[in-house]
């Protein structure tokens, strides 16, 4: 592959990550009803607005749940995974029907991965800073509550140590190793198509 090729599968991947992690983030912060006020969460909402507004006056939300944002991340995740096999020398060979079922397996892969790397960013912040009132640690908190705190509810009293933590990233060690391998394997999703692998 040509250094311009390398470039331009950088450029792809980078502000395609960063656009599904903004818009996922978008709905895990509407997910946990997370503090709207906080200057992290208007940032989110700013950049967002100008796609996810037009997108719920056709999309309502069900239940709790944000589709639109959902939807966004979907055409997002379909969009970046087309420009990178086309960037790779597929062509017109573009495997379109197959990028339809790839999308919300790499959507998953990098939720898991939101929640990874935010359990890891607490629990360091909880050694170096703890009790901070950083708006990015509170939001973070925010979004991991509701899968750490019934995990934490069930967990034995070890005096004051919280083990929950290590329990989640099992958790979602399990679900790469059991889920989301076997099915990308089964579904012949091509290596480092999808940010959440």
């Amino acid at each position: 592959m040509s250094p311009l090729a390398n470039v331009g599968l950088l450029l792809i991947n980078t502000i395609g990550s960063l656009a599904l992690l903004i818009v996922l983030l978008r709905f895990l912060l509407q997910l946990v009803r997370a503090d709207f006020y906080n200057p992290i969460s208007q940032m989110i909402v700013k950049l967002t607005s100008p796609l996810l507004n037009p997108l719920r006056r056709v999309i309502p939300g069900f239940g709790g749940l944000d589709i639109a944002s959902l939807l966004l991340a979907y055409g997002i995740q379909i969009v970046t995974m087309a420009l990178i096999l086309l960037v790779a020398g597929m062509g017109k060979d573009i495997p379109w029907a197959n990028l339809l079922v790839w999308a919300p397996l790499g959507l998953f892969g990098l939720l898991l991965k939101i929640y990874f790397w935010g359990l890891i960013i607490t629990v360091i912040a909880s050694w170096i800073a703890p009790n901070s009132y950083n708006p990015a640690l509170i939001l973070i908190n925010q979004i991991l509550e509701p899968v750490v705190r019934p995990i934490r509810a069930k967990m034995p009293d070890l005096g004051g140590i919280d083990l929950s933590p290590i329990v989640v990233f099992l958790l979602i060690q399990v679900l790469e190793i059991i889920v989301i391998g076997p099915l990308a394997q089964m579904l012949a999703v091509p290596r480092g198509l999808m940010f959440g692998l």
